[in-house]
């Protein structure tokens, strides 16, 4: 684990105006945390802020939305980014999951208060409450089409809503535990959940029925991710000719996160078990980064990338904290991340510098999900946070 930069939540806040002073420290492992600040010593007519930082430090580019920091002595830098809005009227208590379609003008977001809204992604304004969970709601997902979503909940149901008109035409029922996470195979005639009571099922959207249990693994899969396999990787064959109502699973590979610490790989079509890595504590999400590699995040704050072709050893694995890792989101050429410290920062492969997305303090973020040139997040504390890509 490198060193690491921190300033304090509202930089941006103290830093627009001449004199503002905020808090500046880089956090090495093993060695004492050098501590320092940087200081508003002027604003221009453009609104862009002189920022000077303290010694050991160097402000290396300021923008409206962005400061980019760098420790010398300790090799570290790190470009702050201001959310370019926030929308706090969706929900009234802390919001754990959100999507945005495809086409980017719609939200869907659910919260610990007991609702699921949609909401309008310009401007944060409420447009449908979708009501019918018993209990909370663990996950929402658009389809690709942006006009249907597909939810899980407590009550282990799933739901399928029109995002038009709040309606829900089918509701999916099988599993014995709460629904934990979800996914959308191609255009959505067929969907996988995963849950509590250990196992992933997919369903058969158009008759609302359970096409059978792809895994069943003893233990909460906390988090699941689709996509393409590598050619090179054996996906089997089904055992019986599939069902004529799947469509779209061949050639599919499906990440489990799982609670007992293993992620474990299976073939979506066959049923057939690709691999299985344990890691060093209980996985909570997973990703794919191409048809080769995924990433993976534990509850002790490791980031584990994997080639599935091989995952006896990991590609590579981080650790910035030992917060829970509770969202991987693929970005550009690299990913985002977000923790249960707060965190929420980008990893590319063409910078040579962290992205760090703030605003969220020491809350936990949720979740992350990208459309075209933003980034949004969700928080403990209630609020969702918009990013310009432009920013980053």
């Amino acid at each position: 684990m490198s060193a690491r930069l921190f300033v304090q939540s509202d930089c941006f806040q103290v830093l627009r105006k001449a004199e503002g002073e905020a808090w500046l420290s880089c956090k090495i492992p093993g060695k004492p945390t050098l501590y320092g600040s940087l200081k508003c010593v002027s604003v221009g007519a453009d609104g862009v802020p002189e920022i000077t930082a303290s010694e050991g430090f160097v402000v290396n580019e300021v923008s409206k939305k962005s400061i980019l920091v760098s420790c010398p002595e300790e090799n570290a830098s790190s470009k702050f980014v201001d959310p370019y809005t926030t929308f706090s009227r969706i929900h009234q208590k802390s919001i754990t999951c959100l999507d945005i379609s495809s086409g980017g003008g719609l939200g869907v977001s659910t919260s610990t208060d007991g609702t699921m809204k949609i909401w309008q992604t310009n401007h944060g304004d409420p447009r449908r409450m979708l009501e019918g969970h018993v209990f909370d709601v663990n996950c929402c997902r658009f389809f690709p089409s942006g006009l249907v979503v597909l939810s899980g909940g407590m009550d282990a149901q799933l739901k399928i809503w029109s995002a038009e008109d709040a309606s829900c035409p089918v509701t999916l029922k099988g599993h014995k535990g709460g629904i934990l996470d979800i996914a959308i195979v191609d255009r959505g005639r067929n969907v996988v959940s995963s849950s509590r009571d250990g196992t992933a099922r997919l369903w058969d959207c158009g008759k609302s029925q359970c096409l059978g249990e792809i895994v069943n693994c003893g233990s909460p899969v906390n988090g699941i991710a689709l996509g393409a396999a590598d050619n090179a990787i054996n996906l089997g064959t089904p055992e019986e000719v599939p069902s004529e109502r799947e469509l779209g699973t061949e050639g599919k590979l499906l990440l489990l996160a799982r609670e007992d610490g293993k992620l474990q790989g299976v073939s979506l079509q066959s049923r057939q078990p690709v691999f299985l890595y344990s890691g060093s504590d209980a996985f909570n999400c997973c990703t794919f980064l191409s048809s080769a590699y995924v990433l993976a995040g534990s509850q002790d704050g490791n980031v584990y990338q994997l080639d599935v072709r091989n995952t006896s050893t990991p590609v590579q694995t981080i650790q910035r904290s030992g917060a829970p890792v509770l969202s991987l989101v693929p970005f550009k050429e690299g990913y985002i991340v977000s923790q249960g410290d707060g965190s929420c920062f980008i990893i590319q492969q063409d910078t040579n510098h962290i992205i760090e997305l703030v605003g969220a303090d020491c809350d936990p973020v949720y979740k992350v999900a990208v459309s075209e040139k933003l980034v949004y997040s969700c928080c403990r504390d209630g609020i969702i946070r918009k990013y310009h890509l432009s920013d980053l």
